[in-house]
């Protein structure tokens, strides 16, 4: 063999040696956290805005999605968890942004703004925290012309709105803690 071709073939293993090893993952399946982290607490939130259980919601997802990455046990406790979510919903505003001809409002923008933590049980380092997390979703009501929706009717539309909000509150949370963002 030449020369030329002992450095040509020297040169294709070691670029596919390199290739192999470039550290690219897909997105949502990377952990950055400690290897002695598997057991992760996460009690309930707290709730600081005005509307009644958010906190259970936004609990209820966040364990769900810790749960669905299928890497940790998770409890709803911080005794024996060996790291601990913990989080307060400060506020939470559903404003009317769009009417219909007969001024009655037809679109809508929830606003939800939460401190989230996650601590190392071991070392009680904070290994992600935000202090002001920032959602906001629009939602459409579904009404009837000429008619205003009544209570429970408007509230179920809420409801349905909020829960999509705290679907990607969830994702958001542990996809941040998990990738260390």
């Amino acid at each position: 063999m030449s020369f030329s071709r002992i450095a040509a073939s020297v040169t294709l293993v070691v670029l596919a040696l390199a290739s192999s090893g470039c550290g690219y993952a897909l997105a949502g399946r990377g952990s950055f956290l400690p290897d002695y982290i598997r057991v992760v607490g996460i009690p309930q939130l707290l709730n600081q805005s005005t509307f009644f259980q958010v906190e259970q919601v936004l609990t209820e997802k966040i364990r769900n999605e810790f749960i669905g990455r299928g890497k940790y046990a998770v409890i709803p406790e911080t005794a024996g968890a060996d790291a601990v979510v913990s989080g307060v919903v400060t506020s939470m505003t559903v404003q009317p942004i769009s009417f219909t001809p007969e001024q009655f409002a037809s679109r809508y923008l929830i606003t939800l703004t939460m401190r989230v933590e996650f601590i190392d049980a071991r070392t009680t380092q904070v290994l992600w925290s935000n202090p002001s997390l920032t959602f906001r979703e629009e939602y459409e009501l579904s009404t009837r012309s000429n008619v205003a929706l009544e209570g429970a009717e408007f509230l179920t539309q809420e409801r349905s709105s909020f829960d999509r909000i705290s679907s990607d509150v969830a994702r958001t949370v542990v996809t941040a803690i998990l990738e260390a963002f």
